[in-house]
């Protein structure tokens, strides 16, 4: 007879195995349409070539097998270097703005390594339960899928800017928008539990436990931990983005003219670029028009859709003009979590989600298909307790708040995340092109204030008078 722990064990190695085919074939899914050319262009220094990221997320398993097979042997050091990013601690690498100066290794040599090491992960996962390290190990397989998750919505930014609307995405048709959201919604201050933890709808699980799931809300990255208290005042909060509509009153109204709106280093950028909307947005005959991957619009008819590529600084100018702020992420996290009625915070705005992520009525992201954002009031149904709406999807939503280790923060993994705790702001929330099993409403993503490459958005909140 098999031990209940023996089985466990084995549950969980096939459930992480199944978890890794399909986030492996996910990535390949996303550049199935580029042409062997697109595969190695570098269209601006912030940007990476596909061809890198399809590298550099097996280089990261490769560290795996290096570390934890003794008869592993290295499949290129030359592939050690290309595809190393900023991990220190693995050698030396190639700078970020000249991943694509280098035609070689090719696409097909980058995709034959990838083969290799997914070869070599499925033999090692299937025995991974033997081994003496097994919860370290499942730990840090899990740690890589979530990774490579990010890197298929850093993907998504990148063969955008490369290719916008000659990308053949496979876009799904996108819902009706079924009711108007306006206005702002109060929420109540006082004491609030900041962070990812227990009492979130699912049973406190210890760091063995955690490595080991495959839901997403029973992974967290050891920048949600610890959950901890903090006080917030009454404040409000804007029920929905701030849409397109809304941004074009501030650019029409001179915003980006205006030196009183801006923050100095934003005045700085809007002089330096220049910046005159949005990325994405340009003037045709007077009229401003947005580009996507469906192709060009008149942003008249895209009037009641989230504002998305705007920076930090470009949402706080526009917050100020409008007479508000942008959250912070504790009042962000709690607008998005907390129940006044049960008194608890939940898994996600609209209660709870099934292990593989939330359905596609409740939230815009990437297994929509939509290669977009949707319209305001698209999805009622994932609402929060609050009634702020599209909270989940969408667009990654700025915050006031710095990057900074909460309260007795310890690191789960070296140069992970606590490298980047310096001079970068929180963003809540995912965007239509973050995985379902990726997000929850704990998740802390972080750029720079002048970023606006990625699809990042804002709503705006206020002081309760």
């Amino acid at each position: 007879m098999v031990s209940p722990i023996l089985q466990q064990s084995q549950l969980v190695t096939r459930s992480i195995g199944d978890l890794y085919q399909q986030v492996r074939a996910r990535t390949l899914e996303i550049v199935a349409p580029l042409e062997i050319e697109d595969y190695v262009v570098q269209t601006a220094e912030f940007m990476s070539p596909p061809r890198w990221h399809i590298g550099h997320t097996s280089w990261f398993f490769e560290t795996v097998l290096q570390k934890y097979r003794s008869d592993y042997r290295i499949y290129s050091e030359e592939f050690l270097f290309y595809f190393n990013s900023y991990y220190e601690g693995f050698g030396s690498r190639i700078e970020r703005p000249k991943r694509g100066t280098r035609s070689r290794p090719t696409v097909r040599e980058t995709l034959r390594y990838r083969a290799h090491i997914d070869e070599q992960m499925s033999l090692f996962l299937e025995s991974v339960s033997d081994r003496d390290h097994a919860e370290a190990i499942l730990g840090i397989v899990r740690l890589g899928l979530e990774h490579e998750m990010q890197h298929q919505e850093l993907l998504v930014y990148d063969i955008k800017h490369l290719l916008c609307d000659q990308f053949d995405a496979p876009i799904a048709t996108a819902p009706v928008s079924s009711e108007t959201v306006s206005g702002m919604a109060e929420v109540e201050g006082g004491l609030f539990e900041l962070g990812y933890g227990s009492g979130m709808g699912v049973p406190p699980m210890n760091h063995a436990q955690d490595a080991h799931a495959t839901s997403n809300y029973d992974f967290a990255f050891d920048n949600e931990k610890p959950r901890h208290k903090v006080f917030l005042q009454d404040f409000m909060i804007d029920r929905a983005p701030v849409t397109n509509g809304d941004y074009l009153e501030f650019m029409k109204a001179g915003g980006y003219q205006d030196f009183r709106w801006w923050h100095s280093a934003g005045w700085e950028k809007v002089n330096q670029e220049p910046w005159h909307a949005p990325l994405y947005w340009e003037q045709r005959d007077g009229e401003w028009m947005v580009r996507d991957f469906a192709g060009l619009h008149e942003v008249k008819d895209k009037l009641n859709e989230p504002v998305s590529h705007v920076s930090f600084l470009e949402a706080s100018a526009y917050a100020k003009w409008a007479g508000k702020r942008l959250p912070t992420e504790a009042e962000w996290e709690k607008a998005a979590s907390f129940s006044p009625a049960s008194n608890s915070k939940r898994e996600f705005p609209w209660g709870d989600a099934p292990t593989d992520g939330p359905d596609e009525c409740l939230g815009n992201l990437f297994e929509n298909g939509l290669w977009s954002v949707a319209r305001i009031g698209s999805f009622p149904e994932g609402q929060s307790a609050y009634g702020c709406q599209q909270m989940i999807g969408d667009v990654w939503e700025w915050t006031t708040s710095d990057y900074s280790p909460y309260p007795g923060f310890k690191s789960e993994f070296d140069e992970y995340n606590d490298k980047w705790f310096v001079g970068q702001k929180v963003l809540r929330g995912g965007s239509f092109a973050t995985p379902r099993r990726h997000i929850r409403t704990t998740y802390r993503n972080f750029f720079y204030p002048h970023e606006r490459w990625m699809v990042g958005g804002f709503r705006c909140a206020k002081d309760v008078s």
